[in-house]
């Protein structure tokens, strides 16, 4: 069934270029060329069109980073790079936009490791509670300099015909529920919402809960049906999802930080001229600071919202005691980390985590 889907999007990716044909500005050829059209633009030079997916919805964080990176490609290339974007739900889940992307039917996408544990299983360390330093310029140092994820970990994405172009945060992560969360037994048989990482089940398998993977166009009314009892975001999402709605707590868990990374199509990457490669690159190295400045920009007024629009709403932190009694019944998911992706991953995991204590001290 999820050949067919796929088949399905690919003829309508296809179906959609040959239309563009029709608008004057020459037909969008397969990626796999490069996706170059015929003309010139602004004094001359090949033109570009290319296709961008991410997987959540019109301003959201993912949403405002593209918008963002796609405006930097068309402003440093003069005009001739302009780029289709396709939020979550248009060219289905987000595990089929990143199949997409596998399979050079779109260019660039959004590719959260929460997503796509299954297709490369080491990038599950990023499911990992309580493992990134809580200084946000420490983490910062570790996403740009780490060579356990952007040299190791990198590989393992190559491995599967995805190139990684740039790990990014988009903040902690709370938590929403109708039940107080400050002590982990009140995790016991809770219906917890999650992504389809098998990490991320651990690490709530963890704390004794149950947990559920959905989809998250499914999460709103899964919340408001009782089918899950509470799920985990950025507070950025939650507001403009308005999960706040229909939950009683929010908590600022601080547990782990929501991961994604910009990635290309590697066939379609090398494909491209040197100076195309530099625009591309160049509009990313400027996007890395600038994905922090956006996550602060929407997570900071986002809670303050949530409870302007729904005064019942009870927001709650974790204190000192109360987060080292989750950190220490995080450390099972640690190892079942390590049983699950191999050596590999698991020396992947040792470095990071030498990585980080270097920086973190």
């Amino acid at each position: 069934m999820k050949k067919k889907v796929l088949a399905l999007v690919l003829a309508s990716l296809t179906m959609v270029s040959a239309l563009s044909g029709c608008g004057g500005g020459g037909s969008t050829p397969p990626a796999n060329n490069g996706g170059v059209s015929g003309g010139s633009s602004n004094g001359g030079g090949e033109t570009y069109h290319w296709r961008m997916a991410h997987e959540e919805y019109d301003g959201d964080m993912q949403d405002v980073y593209c918008k963002e990176f796609i405006q930097k490609l068309n402003e440093k290339s003069n005009g001739r790079i302009t780029v289709d974007l396709y939020p979550v739900g248009q060219l289905g889940d987000a595990i089929q936009q990143c199949e997409l992307l596998q399979n050079n039917a779109l260019e660039f996408a959004i590719i959260s490791p929460g997503n796509t544990g299954t297709i490369v299983p080491e990038n599950q360390l990023f499911s990992l509670h309580f493992l990134f330093p809580s200084d946000w310029d420490k983490t910062l140092e570790v996403l740009q300099t780490s060579s356990a994820l952007n040299e190791m970990l990198g590989q393992k994405y190559l491995d599967k015909n995805i190139q990684v172009l740039q790990y990014w945060t988009e903040g902690a992560m709370f938590w929403t529920s109708n039940v107080s969360l400050k002590n982990p037994s009140a995790f016991k048989g809770l219906k917890f919402r999650t992504m389809q990482s098998p990490m991320i089940i651990a690490a709530y398998e963890a704390y004794g809960a149950n947990p559920t993977p959905m989809s998250y166009a499914e999460v709103y009314s899964g919340l408001q049906l009782n089918m899950i009892e509470g799920q985990e975001n950025p507070s950025s999402a939650i507001l403009t999802s308005k999960f706040y709605e229909v939950q009683k707590y929010l908590t600022d868990a601080q547990s782990n930080l929501y991961m994604t990374c910009t990635c290309v199509n590697p066939t379609f990457f090398a494909g491209l001229p040197e100076d195309i490669q530099n625009i591309v690159l160049e509009a990313i190295n400027e996007m890395y600071p600038r994905s922090f400045e956006i996550q602060d920009e929407l997570n900071g007024v986002a809670v303050e919202k949530m409870t302007a629009a729904n005064p019942d709403l009870i927001v709650e932190s974790l204190t000192e005691a109360e987060h080292d009694a989750y950190a220490e019944l995080a450390k099972k998911a640690y190892d079942v980390y390590g049983k699950t992706v191999g050596t590999d991953g698991q020396a992947i995991l040792d470095k990071l985590l030498e990585e980080i204590s270097a920086i973190d001290g």
